[in-house]
């Protein structure tokens, strides 16, 4: 029992600083859910005419449905806000046990994560700013009005947006992959196809599902792809090389 203490006393300070960080991103979470809350009007005011939908009326289907709206928005803030700190509380915590390469990685991979990301997400909502008129307008020249209910509006182009924003960060998973050394880049380029059908499948699970949204959401994927093998292949050669050329010495010395 003793030394099971004497173990467990040597990760209290881990254990200690892990609880802390938990403590500070629960006290942001709810500073910024109700910053949120109470800005959610303000919010929704500029996502409406941001997107300016001439041919459709966004309607409210209860009386308690702002308030519904509200809560949600919190939350998005709060979690958008959190998450970079997640990931430096994350990097904090295990930053003692990576060396100096893994810790340059680390710092590579956060700035680049964040980018993909808000591209990602800036894309989505991009494609939906112009897919949204299009239907509305397709709708009524069909004889259809458009009455879209606020909460179904507003929760697609988030979640669609923010779906897309993770899409786009593949290249980051790809990569570490090939560090690590489950795949390789000639991996990747023999899986072009296999590659190409997946981003289309996973795509099209996303709102809106008309063709050509599907082809313009794909192509900035397929894109980004590619300059990931690219920049891999690079990469891998360089550390294939210094490793035979590390190798050619360590044998010439021993010789």
């Amino acid at each position: 029992m003793k030394k099971l203490n004497k173990k467990l006393s040597d990760y209290y300070q881990y254990l200690d600083d892990l609880r802390k960080s938990i403590y500070r991103l629960v006290f942001v979470f709810i500073v910024f859910f109700v910053v949120g809350f109470f800005s959610s009007g303000q919010i929704l005011k500029l996502i409406i005419k941001f997107f300016n939908v001439k041919n459709a009326i966004i309607v409210t289907t209860s009386p308690f449905q702002f308030l519904d709206l509200a809560m949600s928005i919190g939350t998005y803030l709060g979690l958008v806000i959190c998450f970079p700190l997640l990931v430096y509380y994350l990097y904090d915590f295990l930053k003692s046990g990576l060396n100096k390469n893994e810790k340059k990685f680390f710092f590579l991979i956060l700035p680049t994560s964040l980018v993909l990301f808000v591209v990602g997400f800036s894309y989505g909502f991009s494609v939906l700013y112009f897919t949204l008129g299009s239907i509305a307008t397709l709708s009524l020249g069909l004889g259809m009005q458009n009455l879209w209910d606020i909460n179904t509006f507003l929760s697609q182009i988030i979640m669609t947006s923010a779906l897309l924003g993770l899409i786009f960060e593949f290249p980051i998973v790809l990569t570490f992959f090939v560090k690590i050394g489950i795949i390789t880049p000639n991996f990747l380029k023999s899986k072009r196809r296999h590659s190409y059908f997946i981003m289309f499948v996973v795509t099209s699970l996303l709102p809106p599902t008309d063709g050509l949204s599907l082809i313009v959401m794909v192509i900035p994927l397929i894109i980004i792809f590619e300059i990931t093998i690219m920049i891999n292949s690079i990469i891998y050669r360089n550390q294939t090389h210094l490793s035979q050329e590390n190798f050619k010495i360590q044998t010439h010395q021993n010789v």
